[in-house]
């Protein structure tokens, strides 16, 4: 097996190669394929499993009785799934979890994680590292849902994804019909806010890429009425 992905993983980063083969020989996992489209988690189904991802994509994907859809979102090799749900009190995964292209998992039981942590705190100190990272990042997403505005939701999102990578140039999660999804708007009215933000000289879009050229106008986008 390659151990790069293990290596630089969110659970296993700054555990060398010979000892993620020594703790995994010893503890029961297994390596699972899914096509794309294939659903991978259910939502509600009784949580039990955690998976660092191979190869591949996934999506959280939480669906309403309206038929409406917010894709929460999008995970990448490397990351793990359903940490959350396994540790929680309820035991079910809140949303499906759907593979957005051929994806291939390291799948553990809630027990075997357990023991990993056991075996060497590196991994229990990135467990906690990314349990308290999904609490931020949810939270973020509320504030950015709490505006009702297409604009500022564009800018808050710009603005989150800058201050995280500290970087003035943004990517787009594949499309500007995802992002739209992904901020429960509609493509043709964030593509319009974008287009006003570009004239202003506040952004530059070139796809897949969004550059801030202006910081605290983009700021500014959020206090508009």
């Amino acid at each position: 097996m390659d151990y790069t992905v293990l290596e630089n993983s969110t659970l296993f980063r700054g555990v060398p190669a010979k000892d993620l083969r020594a703790y995994l020989e010893e503890t029961p996992h297994h390596i699972q394929c899914y096509d794309k489209e294939e659903t991978i988690f259910h939502l509600m189904d009784p949580a039990f499993r955690i998976a660092v991802i191979l190869e591949g994509r996934v999506e959280a994907q939480k669906s309403f009785p309206n038929g409406s859809q917010v894709n929460v979102s999008v995970r990448i090799p490397g990351e793990l799934i359903g940490p959350a749900a396994v540790f929680s009190k309820g035991g079910h995964y809140p949303c499906d979890i759907v593979a957005l292209e051929p994806t291939t998992l390291m799948m553990f039981q809630k027990e075997a994680l357990l023991s990993l942590m056991q075996k060497d705190v590196r991994i229990l100190q990135n467990f906690t590292t990314e349990i308290a990272s999904a609490t931020y990042m949810l939270q973020q997403r509320l504030e950015l849902l709490s505006y009702n505005g297409i604009a500022q939701k564009a800018a808050f999102w710009l603005l989150m994804q800058a201050r995280r990578s500290g970087k003035d140039t943004v990517k787009l999660p594949d499309s500007v019909s995802k992002w739209a999804m992904l901020m429960n708007v509609s493509r043709p009215s964030l593509h319009r806010e974008l287009k006003k933000m570009e004239e202003e000289g506040i952004i530059s879009y070139s796809h897949p890429m969004i550059r801030i050229l202006d910081r605290n106008a983009l700021q500014d986008v959020l206090s508009r009425s």
